[in-house]
């Protein structure tokens, strides 16, 4: 789930593509700027944004944020594994295939009927070696040989909120074993005031990783509006300063929280397990006017 900062109208002869998927009604919108770019949204929250001519190019906050770490988790152009939970319109995958040529990426995407959608009016390059399977991301995720990935990315939404079972320890002791020991784990969350959830992402993933980032617009982290976070975590150092910076160097800027500025601001909220674990908060009808 994301927001698009383009508000601009697309042409009239451009036609969108609307069809029913499993998880409710999908539109691809075209953007008016940008010949071959798409913007997918599901029931009315925009998910993706794509463009066929450069996959290179992120137009969502959060998507550039997830950017900067897959940027970071190997140096510039090196292949690497990469698995992502949630694949929407693929834009992730297909950032990776182009930035990272001959990684090996597999997408689980439970939404049969949008991976028949976006394969067939968003085609994928035939030389990117992307896996896409159709499955519960966490039941995907058991299929993944232990210590095979170097990036684990989350991003996973129904009806515009994380369900419970992908926000738990166990969910990540899981992730834990498909990651090499130099691996990332990247979720993308989303939360607003007063900002329990994303609080107990933190200390849950802080009870399974060492190392922890946080990547968030300062309004988000202040709880002043509902918005997406990105979380980075580890078993070695991050790359903070030169996270900090891209964040910054953003069209809109975002902060990084690490140590102890993260730990005071997740505020001694407990780590979140299955018997607990309940889905993200519903973001308000207001996020996508």
């Amino acid at each position: 789930m994301g927001r698009s900062r383009n508000t601009r109208r697309r042409p009239a002869a451009v036609e969108a593509v609307v069809e029913p998927v499993d998880g409710g009604l999908a539109q691809l919108i075209p953007d008016p700027d940008r010949p071959r770019a798409w913007t997918l949204l599901i029931d009315g929250a925009p998910q993706s944004h794509v463009d066929l001519d450069d996959p290179g190019h992120l137009s969502f906050e959060y998507q550039r944020r997830l950017g900067h770490v897959i940027d970071l988790v190997a140096p510039p152009g090196k292949p690497v594994h990469a698995v992502h939970l949630g694949g929407g319109a693929l834009t992730l995958a297909r950032y990776v295939a182009a930035t990272r040529p001959r990684s090996t990426q597999q997408v689980v995407e439970r939404d049969a009927a949008l991976v028949q959608l976006v394969r067939r009016a968003l085609p994928l390059d035939a030389n990117a070696r992307i896996r896409v399977r159709s499955a519960d991301a966490r039941d995907g995720l058991a299929k993944v040989p232990d210590g095979w990935a170097d990036l684990v990315i989350a991003d996973v939404f129904s009806g515009a909120r994380t369900p419970a079972h992908l926000t738990s320890t166990e969910f990540l002791d899981e992730v834990r074993r498909a990651l090499k020991p130099s691996g990332v784990y990247a979720a993308n969350l989303a939360d607003g005031p007063p900002l329990a959830h994303l609080r107990g992402q933190i200390a849950t993933a802080a009870a399974r990783f060492p190392e922890l980032a946080l990547i968030a617009d300062p309004a988000v982290l202040r709880g002043k509006r509902f918005g997406n976070a990105v979380l980075a975590a580890s078993d070695l150092p991050l790359p903070l300063a030169e996270l900090t910076r891209r964040a910054a160097s953003d069209p809109h800027p975002a902060r990084v929280e690490h140590g102890r500025r993260l730990t005071d601001f997740s505020g001694g909220a407990a780590p979140v397990t299955d018997a607990a674990a309940v889905a993200s908060p519903a973001p308000p009808p207001s996020v996508f006017r």
